[in-house]
């Protein structure tokens, strides 16, 4: 009887031991990203911006950000949002950050992440002032925008002080460089950078596929390139991202 005990205690032991590394596993999978380690990794995946040629159609993974937007497609938070915004002229900003702002100290999710699958009007945004001044892009902005005052200034960011009326979880932190700062990702359309392309080509600024490549070598710093934002919201929707417009 006492021999029958043993080894039932050491068939115990043996399962709680194989057991183990599989819970460990489990643990590590389910703990939270940091998102400044994200933030790292995402900032080192490298971003084409020496394009010399640019089809209508990318059919290959070095036509665009395939690393970068593998990141963010994997990121493994568990509440994480993805904001289609086609209209420079709406409310996009301030949405996303009254989104952030409830999430992280409100529903208290510290690293809660959001994504901007850019593409309309608003993905003017993301050219930088160079692009703006050579081709113009005030007059498909519209009179509003002058200059890419979307993209604002970085601000001076403390996590303790997100009840300043004037601070960057205000409206005062409505731009791009202040989201881009709290973590959020913006993701290019290349399907839009072609259709802008065409727009300019039509009224003279140059050649079609010459504006193309142009307009994407100058995409604004952080800026993720995607083959075609409506595609890629389908493959961001699979990976656990709540869509929101």
């Amino acid at each position: 009887m006492l021999e029958s005990d043993r080894r039932s205690a050491l068939a115990a032991l043996a399962t709680i031991a194989a057991a183990a590394p599989a819970a460990a596993s489990a643990a590590t999978m389910s703990a939270p990203v940091s998102g400044a380690d994200f933030a790292k990794r995402l900032a080192a995946a490298p971003r084409k911006r020496d394009y010399t040629t640019c089809p209508m159609v990318l059919d290959n993974p070095g036509q665009w950000d395939s690393e970068a937007l593998s990141l963010v497609i994997g990121h493994p938070g568990k509440a994480k949002q993805v904001w289609d915004n086609s209209d420079i002229h709406g409310a996009w900003l301030n949405l996303m950050r009254n989104s952030l702002n409830a999430q992280r100290f409100s529903f208290q999710h510290p690293d809660f992440f959001a994504v901007s699958a850019t593409h309309g009007s608003a993905h003017l945004a993301l050219f930088d002032q160079q692009m703006w001044d050579k081709y113009k892009l005030t007059d498909l902005a519209g009179d509003k925008f002058p200059t890419n005052t979307v993209l604002g200034k970085p601000m001076q960011i403390d996590a303790t002080s997100h009840q300043d009326p004037a601070g960057p979880f205000s409206p005062a932190g409505n731009s791009i460089s202040v989201l881009q700062q709290r973590g959020v990702v913006f993701l290019a359309c290349h399907n839009a950078i072609w259709e802008i392309a065409h727009k300019l080509s039509v009224a003279g600024k140059g050649e079609h596929e010459a504006i193309a490549v142009d307009l994407t070598n100058h995409l604004i710093p952080g800026v993720v390139l995607t083959p075609g934002i409506v595609a890629t919201i389908v493959e961001l929707a699979d990976a656990g991202f709540v869509y929101s417009k």
